[in-house]
This record gives C-alpha cells, structure tokens and sequence, in this order.
C-alpha cells in the first residue's frame, strides 16, 4: 500500500535498545547557554571551595574531632557528591549546545545521586 508521496506504509518492527536520552534544553539561544555555563561555573567552583576547606579544616583540626564538626563533615560530603553527579553534564550541555546524555550516564547518576545524598529518611 503507498502513502504519501508514494512511499510504503509498511512499519518495520525493530526492537532496538535504547542508547541515549534528551534532556529539556535550558535556553534556546547561544548567548543564554554560554551564561548558564559561567553560573554553573562559579556555583560549583565556589560551593568545590567552600566544602574542602570544611573538610580540610575538619580533617586538619584536632580541636574539631566532635559529633557536631563529623556532622559538618558529612553534609560537606553529601553537597560534594551532590554537585559532582549533576552539574558537569548541565555544564557540558550548556557550553557544546548538547541535549542529550547517554542510557549508562543517565543511570550512574540515578544510581549516584540518591546514593550520596542523606540517609535521613532512612532512620
């Protein structure tokens, strides 16, 4: 049977495997995504900093070995892990005008976020 234009209207039935996903871009236009690159930038960079030197300060300071300083050290931790599962891919995305990450990107971070962030629910 021909469609439009006389092509087949046969479907061919494949079952191929899912290889990479499309993420929602966060701007359109190129100037936008360059921003958004620099603000993920600095956040990161800034939040990078100010997490190792609480965990350096902790870690260094023998006046800090308390409950509340390991607390501290814990939720510095969990920001670290936090921003280093998500933000890099935005921040590739933005600045090569990408969309889409790869099915075994997408599950590390779905693996990986839940996995470093609190375990408070659990207790």
């Amino acid at each position: 049977m021909a469609g439009l234009h006389g092509q087949s209207e046969e479907m061919s039935n494949s079952s191929s495997s899912i290889s990479h996903f499309l993420l929602l871009a966060l701007a359109d236009t190129r100037q936008l995504q360059l921003l958004h690159f620099c603000l993920f930038l600095g956040i990161s960079l800034a939040a990078l900093l100010a997490n190792g030197l609480i965990i350096s300060a902790v870690a260094c300071g023998h006046l800090l070995h308390m409950p509340m300083f390991f607390f501290l050290l814990n939720l510095a931790l969990t920001d670290l892990g936090s921003i280093c599962t998500t933000v890099p891919k935005a921040m590739h995305n933005s600045l090569w005008d990408t969309r889409n990450i790869s099915y075994a990107g997408c599950a590390a971070q779905l693996f990986s976020f839940p996995s470093l962030s609190q375990k408070s629910l659990s207790s």
